[in-house]
Order: C-alpha cells, then structure tokens, then sequence
C-alpha cells in the first residue's frame, strides 16, 4: 500500500492510484518533462509541517517550463497553493518529499517541444534521508556532466537525469556513495543530483552556474547562511579535479541531499578524514533552518496547517 493517498493529477485531486500515464505518452517515451523537487520538515515542537523555499521552488519549475517550450495554467501562486492543499490533504506528522511535473502528454510518435500537449502533476510522499549516513565517500566519475548547449543543466529535465543515474550508478557499483562529476572542460561541476562546496584556505568555494550545474536553491542557502552565521568567505570559481584532494572540507547540498558532509574522494581522506569544522556548523544550522526553529529565517518556511 501506497504511503501516499493523492495527487493533483488532470487539474484535479484524485486517490494516487487514479494518476496514470499511458504508456504512449510523450514524456514517457523520450524524457520530456521537467520537474522539481521540495522537502517538508515536521516540528515536533510546532505541531506544524514546514515546506522549504516553497516559493522558489516554483519559480524555478515556471523556469526549466520556459527553456522546455511548456506552458502551465497556474501562476506561482497557484502551485504554491495547490502543494499547501496537497499536504493538508494527506496529512504527514513527518518529513515529507513534493514532487510537481510537467510534461508532454500526447500519445504520439514524435521528438519535438513545440505543437504538444503539456500536463501537470503533483504528489508529495513521507522522506528521510536521500544519502544514508553522517558522511560519505565520493569518487570523480568517468561520465562528463551534459553541457548546457546539450542537455540544459539549469533546467530539472527529466530525460537528462540519465546522466545523473549513470554517474550515480557507477559510484554505487564501485563501493561509494556518490559521484563527482566534471565538466567536459575537465573542471568540477557537481554530484550527480548534488551540488558541491569545497573549504580551502578556510574559505568556502563553490563552482559557478556557467559549470553545467543546478542553480541550486540549497547550493544559495548555503552560502548565504556561511556569510551571514558563521562569517566565512564564499568564492564562485572554477575548481580543478585535484583541488579535491587537496581540501580541507568538503560536502554535497541539495533538497534532496541536504548539506552531506564528504570524508573521502577517490580514497584520499578530506582533510583529517572526519567531518571538517565548517561543515558541521553548516549540517546544524541547516537543520534548524529547515524546521522553522530559526526565528530569522521563519520566512524561508511555508506552514501547511492552520496555526492552534
């Protein structure tokens, strides 16, 4: 059984079961959809169900919508309302995973953007963590990240998540965690749904978005709560594959992958090989954040249930 009752599915809610795609649809067939993934967070203390960022989620799904020539009937926001609805309606006294997409509905043979359908769909399940563990163990992986002028990475397209799961795959089988990938350039971009922030010289470096990266909502998260809670420097550059061995700290950041502090790259241990000073600063105040427990970033949190 299903840890989830509904979604919103054909502009409507229906029980999960009923939110079914044939299996000619268009984006079923060649990955043409585009998508976004956000995390609720249970306070215990609140009896309340925070969602993260909500908003800018939505703003970015509108953008990957704008690169993919898609056209969604609902403003920002309407998804941000239609998600606070979704989540009342299930209930969750626990983390929980939103889910919204949009794709290309037709049942057609046929690659192309322009003269389709475009549908949506939302649904939200209960989530811990993405990476199991405190810390992990990464390798650079043989598979280059897609390039902007092939695959957009700034984009959450489905199709092009290919080249994460094969990245991602690849350092499973050989006994990691995650993987780091670089650039055709032969420079860092990120993990295969991650992005990646290295500490040198005690400053945290990050690459740039021209990196064939995720604008990543956490990745800025991030940096702005280093600056403004802990002080510390936060440099965009490119990074060289050896940089990587040569920090002093390192960690993966995402919705999904939170803030992931990395012990190991290709077998040389990051810094002492635990989990560096910065980081852990960063994984508790992440955490605090994300719960509504910070009272200076409570705007940064969407209640989903009304207020006792």
């Amino acid at each position: 059984m299903s840890a989830n009752r509904f979604a919103f599915f054909n502009g409507e809610f229906v029980p999960i079961e009923q939110a079914q795609v044939s299996v000619m649809t268009a984006a079923l067939n060649y990955g043409l959809g585009v998508f976004e993934g956000i995390r609720a967070y249970w306070n215990a203390d609140d009896a309340q169900l925070y969602v993260f960022h909500l908003r800018e989620h939505m703003e970015r799904l509108k953008r990957s919508c704008a690169i993919m020539f898609m056209e969604l009937p609902y403003s920002v926001d309407d998804l941000c309302n239609l998600t606070i609805e979704l989540l009342r309606r299930e209930g969750f006294r626990e983390d929980a995973y939103i889910r919204p997409l949009v794709f290309k509905s037709d049942h057609t043979i046929a690659v192309r953007l322009n003269n389709m359908t475009d549908a949506f769909a939302l649904y939200a399940v209960p989530f811990g963590q993405y990476i199991p563990g405190s810390a992990v163990r990464a390798c650079v992986s043989s598979w280059r990240r897609i390039e902007d002028n092939i695959m957009p990475s700034r984009a959450k397209v489905s199709g092009g998540y290919v080249n994460s799961a094969l990245a991602k795959t690849e350092a499973l089988l050989n006994g990691y965690d995650e993987a780091i990938v670089l650039g055709s350039d032969g420079q860092v971009s990120e993990a295969s749904a991650a992005n990646l922030y290295i500490v040198r010289h005690g400053a945290l470096v990050t690459p740039p978005i021209t990196s064939d990266i995720l604008e990543g909502i956490t990745r800025r998260v991030v940096a702005e709560l280093a600056q403004a809670e802990l002080g510390v420097q936060v440099i965009e550059r490119p990074i060289d594959r050896t940089e990587l061995y040569v920090a002093e700290e390192a960690f993966f950041c995402g919705t999904g992958a939170e803030v992931k502090p990395i012990i190991e790259i290709d077998r040389r241990p990051v810094g002492n090989g635990e989990v560096g000073s910065i980081t852990a600063r960063l994984v508790e105040l992440y955490s605090t954040v994300v719960r509504g427990q910070a009272p200076t970033y409570r705007a940064w949190c969407t209640p989903v249930y009304a207020q006792q």
